[in-house]
């Protein structure tokens, strides 16, 4: 695969690196990753989706190659503003959003504030979940301390956010220890660290306004974000599908990216674009995502269940 190009925009609180591949004038799609990893996440699909749409992939405030400002605000109502920001200097008023963790969190804001015609949430922070980050290390108890190791902290995160150990290479590792190295990134791991806390997500009444589209795609070994936050996000969405991913962890685009990938493309593709679903070569068959039915109707793997 080539080496995607990194963009560079100024917005108010910094500058945001991201990734924008595929014809400006084609409806959009805006991939949104969490903390803390990067655009680095969507590395597979992006060019999935560009000969179809405008995939836009953004480092956000604090991580990847985007600004990590000392005093900017970190937390996902002012990631959301400052994505919102972004898609405004690339003139993007109308897209499709899918994001992860964080990003999820961002994802659903940005639908309730309006623009987005289609959305997706991969292990996605909602309701009442806290940042992966601090499920994953005790900091989540006050008179706990943070190592001094940033490096150690975001190993043990990742150790534990990928299942299949095979695709957690030396390469990836170092693509998303990288840009918290150093004491200029460890401080910056700190403050994203501290916004997790800040709170700002949608509760479920809210959730119930989302009217467009909605998939929601879960890695059933979860361990920072359980498969049971994914039922409640189907619930309070009333317009959303879930499909849970056995034997995959929190970073699903990571553990599944050849599941996801057409799963998603084939979604958007009906969802977003309006073309039918149709049939790519010999064996293979696009599968139908219903409503997962509520609890104690149906099987899981059955029609329109979790399989």
């Amino acid at each position: 695969m080539s080496e995607l190009e990194l963009h560079r925009a100024r917005i108010s609180a910094g500058e945001m690196a991201y990734l924008d591949e595929g014809d400006p004038g084609d409806p959009a799609v805006v991939f949104l990753h969490g903390f803390p990893t990067s655009s680095h996440l969507w590395r597979e699909l992006v060019p999935l989706f560009a000969p179809w749409m405008r995939a836009i992939a953004p480092d956000l405030l604090g991580c990847g190659d985007s600004s990590k400002p000392e005093g900017g605000r970190l937390d996902v109502r002012s990631q959301a503003a400052h994505v919102r920001e972004l898609l405004a200097g690339l003139g993007v008023e109308r897209f499709a959003a899918v994001g992860h963790a964080e990003g999820g969190g961002i994802a659903q804001l940005l639908a309730l504030e309006g623009g987005v015609e289609v959305l997706v949430l991969v292990d996605a922070l909602a309701l009442d979940a806290r940042s992966t980050i601090l499920a994953a290390h005790p900091a989540n108890t006050e008179d706990a301390e943070w190592p001094a190791d940033v490096r150690e902290a975001l190993t043990a995160f990742l150790d534990r956010a990928v299942a299949w150990r095979e695709r957690l290479t030396g390469e990836l590792r170092e693509a998303y220890l990288r840009p918290f190295a150093g004491p200029d990134g460890a401080r910056a791991f700190e403050r994203l660290r501290r916004a997790g806390d800040a709170g700002g997500l949608p509760p479920a009444e809210d959730l119930s306004r989302i009217a467009c589209p909605t998939l929601i795609l879960w890695g059933e070994e979860d361990p920072f974000l359980p498969v049971e936050l994914a039922e409640r996000l189907n619930d309070a969405i009333e317009p959303s599908s879930l499909a849970i991913l056995p034997g995959c962890s929190h970073l699903l685009p990571e553990d599944a990216p050849e599941t996801i990938g057409p799963l998603l493309f084939e979604y958007l593709r009906s969802r977003y674009l309006g073309r039918p679903h149709s049939h790519i070569g010999p064996g293979r068959v696009m599968i139908e995502l219903e409503r997962r039915p509520a609890s104690g109707q149906g099987e899981p793997g059955a029609p329109g269940g979790s399989g």
